[in-house]
């Protein structure tokens, strides 16, 4: 088996392994007064998609050509693999979710700016959100108590907006912010550059239809010089023919 096929075979089982991993964290977040055996079973489930994701990354490493390579080209997964303990990065796992969608959307410019755009930004606002509540709740002084208020302030970060009605108060929610912040930078960022280069292209592709478009004008334009070359060179053959002489007719053409 191929690293391919073996990617192919566990794309959609790993995409929903990521959903059911995020509901299961974001449960406890959400509502933290949930029934201790609901606790049990989001928890049991958090850890599940961690093996999942583990025993992935070591097939696929096993199954490369050049195993040292592979590891250093997929640090990402090497990170969602390595730092289960740290809760905020565990929501790296939804970034296999974004590349199985993206592989599957259209081919076309358009459609994979909107899977980045809708799918990045929702994905990024509603993790940053999760994220934050569950490391500023716990401080006595926090401002951001509630979801709604972090997916307030999420939105308000990663629009650069910052009203300043909500913000991070503890070490923990001052480096999601950053994150936060960071990452929806890169978004806006790369959603500009991908639009700038599809307006660049389509102009490349108008200034190489308008230069064959000239190019043919030209060949028609010297086809048809030519037959007029041909029909001189004609009218001079027959002007010049003894018969024409014969007859004391002159039809060659008049100078000038």
């Amino acid at each position: 088996m191929t690293e391919t096929t073996w990617q192919r075979a566990t794309e959609w089982p790993l995409t929903i392994s990521a959903l059911a991993f995020l509901a299961a964290y974001a449960i406890p977040i959400i509502n933290p007064d949930i029934p201790a055996t609901l606790g049990q079973v989001c928890e049991i489930v958090v850890w599940a998609t961690w093996v999942l994701f583990g025993l992935d990354f070591v097939v696929r490493v096993g199954l490369a050509d050049r195993r040292g390579r592979y590891i250093v080209r997929h640090w990402l997964d090497v990170l969602i693999i390595a730092l289960p303990l740290l809760r905020g990065l565990r929501l790296l796992r939804l970034a296999s979710v974004l590349k199985v969608v993206n592989r599957h959307a259209s081919t076309g410019l358009q459609g994979r700016v909107a899977i980045y755009v809708v799918g990045g930004s929702t994905l990024l606002a509603f993790c940053g959100a999760l994220a934050v509540l569950d490391a500023e709740r716990i401080n006595p002084s926090a401002r951001i108590t509630e979801f709604g208020e972090a997916i307030w302030w999420a939105v308000t970060t990663m629009t650069t907006v910052g009203y300043g009605d909500y913000y991070p108060i503890t070490g923990r929610g001052k480096l999601v912010a950053t994150a936060l912040m960071i990452g929806g930078i890169a978004l806006l960022g790369t959603v500009t550059a991908t639009l700038a280069s599809w307006l660049v292209q389509r102009v490349s592709v108008a200034e190489k239809q308008e230069a064959s478009d000239l190019r043919a004008d030209i060949k028609r334009l010297q086809s048809t010089i030519d037959q007029l070359v041909d029909q001189h060179s004609v009218l001079q053959t027959t002007s010049n023919s003894p018969r024409s002489k014969s007859f004391g007719v002159d039809i060659r053409p008049a100078d000038g």
